[in-house]
């Protein structure tokens, strides 16, 4: 009789051994799961990214070409968002953090940020101006404003309070319950009629779809987002005795809060400064008093900045945006 030594190699009956220990401590039986894998197919790249799934995703609305740049590049961008809400998650988790844990997290989502600033030219300069004017008005009253993975970015990085406008936090007070904040939180007034102040039909449809998602990963990271997890380092609260730590907040805090946003400010400029009529292709949002850091002043961590540099705030990247133009 042959044994089963003599049959396999030593490789391979240690990785038996191995199964039979991982599925008999759940009284499962090794040689069903062995059949079934016999049966399978080998796996494919194809398969396993979903490719084909995946390029079957882009559905233009017009027959105008470069609507198919427009939604791959916002394809791209969700799926990078998705990435950074992962390692936010993972954050979160951390009990006991320590600085290297921190730092490789957070410079994990600076990366993904910087790639997608970085790749804009593909919206600012990658697209014929004429084309992008016609085929965005068909897509009303969709606006990358809608993008809730972007909202649930910003509540994982900071307290809440950090989220609401200076004048409103002060009216509030320090013993603002946690809807009230949500209620006040500064993009609401990213998508209103101009000439009324109501909410543009964008955040309608967006508060219906996610209002309640939205409370819900609030109250979720109230505890768990980037600031919180940082003052459970020991010694300090504040991180700035760890310069690597402090250096990855500040790029966190610039990415997210100055040059991800003026980069939308610089495509808008780009193909709608001289065409105000064109204000329906934001998807209705007043986008030259929301996008600009400088007017808005989203600062997850001031703790972090000097008086000077809160003072100025975006306010040279925005005029450079300008004077280029």
């Amino acid at each position: 009789m042959t044994s089963p030594e003599s049959e396999f190699s030593p490789a391979v009956l240690a990785q038996l051994r191995r199964l039979q220990e991982r599925y008999s401590a759940d009284d499962q039986d090794l040689a069903a799961y062995l059949e079934g894998l016999y049966h399978t197919r080998y796996l494919g790249y194809w398969d396993y990214i979903q490719l084909d799934t995946l390029l079957s995703l882009q559905r233009p609305l017009t027959k105008i070409p470069d609507e198919k740049i427009f939604i791959i590049y916002h394809q791209i961008t969700e799926l990078y968002f998705q990435l950074c809400l992962c390692e936010y998650e993972q954050l979160g988790d951390l009990t006991t953090p320590t600085v290297d844990e921190i730092v490789l997290r957070v410079g994990r989502i600076n990366r993904y940020f910087e790639n997608l600033i970085d790749s804009f030219d593909v919206m600012v300069d990658g697209m014929d101006k004429q084309q992008f004017l016609e085929f965005r008005m068909a897509l009303m009253p969709a606006s990358g404003f809608q993008s809730v993975q972007y909202r649930m970015i910003e509540l994982a990085s900071t307290s809440l309070s950090n989220l609401v406008p200076e004048e409103r936090r002060r009216l509030l007070g320090e013993a603002a319950a946690h809807d009230e904040l949500m209620g006040c939180i500064y993009w609401k007034s990213g998508a209103t009629v101009v000439e009324t102040g109501a909410k543009a039909l964008t955040l309608v449809e967006f508060e219906k779809k996610y209002a309640d998602k939205l409370l819900e990963h609030a109250r979720h990271f109230e505890g768990r987002n980037v600031w919180a997890v940082v003052q459970r380092l020991p010694p300090g609260p504040t991180g700035q005795e760890h310069p690597r730590l402090l250096r990855q907040l500040k790029q966190l805090d610039v990415c997210v809060n100055v040059n991800w946003p003026l980069m939308h400010y610089k495509s808008a400029v780009r193909y709608l400064e001289r065409r105000p009529e064109a204000i329906a292709a934001t998807g209705g949002t007043n986008w030259k008093q929301y996008l600009p850091p400088k007017f808005q002043r989203r600062i997850f961590y001031p703790q972090l900045w000097t008086a000077q540099d809160l003072e100025d705030w975006g306010k040279g990247w925005v005029e450079s945006v300008l004077g280029g133009e």
